[in-house]
């Protein structure tokens, strides 16, 4: 079941209102927060609008990171590219979280 969720879009391409922490933002084009990494649904053609939150890191190849976010309305994935002023605790925090929390118990790799 979609769920519509009321979404103000701004005209100009370059400012980004945060659907997450507020943030509001100007300069080069974005498509996700820097400070929370959280975007918005805005697939062409797409009218959920949800939020979408931030739930991995992906590397294409040498300084080629994307965010995976998940939407919290239709669990639609997508990825973006990292920017430069994106928040780098989350960046890693996100990189990370696999290897702290593996789908098994760690003592188990003792016994390799």
């Amino acid at each position: 079941m979609r769920v519509s969720h009321p979404t103000t879009y701004r005209t100009d391409p370059t400012a980004f209102d945060c659907p997450s922490c507020g943030t509001s933002t100007t300069g080069d084009p974005r498509d996700h927060c820097p400070q929370c990494l959280h975007t918005r649904h805005q697939d062409p053609g797409d009218p959920c609008g949800a939020a979408m939150a931030p739930l991995a890191v992906a590397v294409h190849g040498p300084g080629d990171w994307r965010l995976i976010h998940r939407c919290t309305g239709c669990a639609t994935l997508t990825s973006a590219p990292v920017r430069p002023d994106d928040h780098r605790v989350l960046l890693m925090a996100l990189a990370v979280r696999p290897l702290a929390q593996p789908p098994f118990p760690l003592d188990l790799l003792g016994r390799i």
